[in-house]
């Protein structure tokens, strides 16, 4: 391995460059939440109340294991961010597919649920390999990545899928004759093709 450069920084930089690491994780975070209210409504607002709680979990570990936050830990809490977003996005559209080929709100939300989280269960665990390879070989600031990472994607499985269809149940399960959900707009591609052909 050939050094091509090396640099020796203050406490003063490092201090700067973590504070850049926050507000770059703080600016991605309100980036995603106001993209998925509006593109989602309801369940939208859900998905970014369970993202939150994936946030709070994960710095509660952290700081149960009296972790160190560095700037690979905060690079690994801003990837978490996005892979637990994807795993709401892929549930709210399964609940959208449902919905679109005509099953009552409540059983698309319980089928969008069930069906998505076999894709979240090995996208995630996929993830958890390669960052469990990281913890094994690697050293320094790439095993303080991998940790944050993998106690990432656990946290995410579970605010995902448990927090996210807690807070669903709370808001539409108490409705018993349910006739619509606010996930935004259904197209249906095949909807005038069927009515021509009529």
């Amino acid at each position: 391995m050939d050094i091509i450069e090396e640099r020796t920084i203050g406490p003063s930089l490092g201090a700067e460059n973590i504070q850049k690491g926050f507000h770059s994780t703080m600016w991605g975070f309100a980036a995603i939440a106001v993209f998925m209210i509006l593109y989602y409504q309801m369940f939208g607002v859900v998905s970014v109340l369970a993202l939150a709680s994936n946030l709070l979990f994960l710095v509660a570990i952290l700081s149960l294991l009296q972790a160190t936050l560095t700037l690979p830990g905060i690079a690994a809490i801003a990837l978490t961010l996005g892979m637990a977003i994807d795993a709401n996005v892929l549930i709210n559209e399964r609940v959208r597919e449902e919905l679109r080929a005509g099953m009552p709100p409540q059983a698309a939300i319980s089928e969008g649920y069930e069906r998505a989280f076999g894709t979240i269960l090995d996208s995630n665990i996929t993830t958890l390999i390669a960052g469990l390879a990281l913890l094994i070989f690697g050293s320094g600031p790439v095993r303080g990545f991998a940790v944050v990472h993998c106690l990432g994607i656990l946290t995410s499985i579970f605010s995902s899928v448990v927090v996210s269809r807690g807070l669903v149940n709370l808001i539409y399960g108490r409705q018993k004759k349910l006739t619509k959900v606010a996930i935004g707009q259904l197209w249906k591609p095949g909807a005038t093709t069927a009515t021509g052909q009529k």
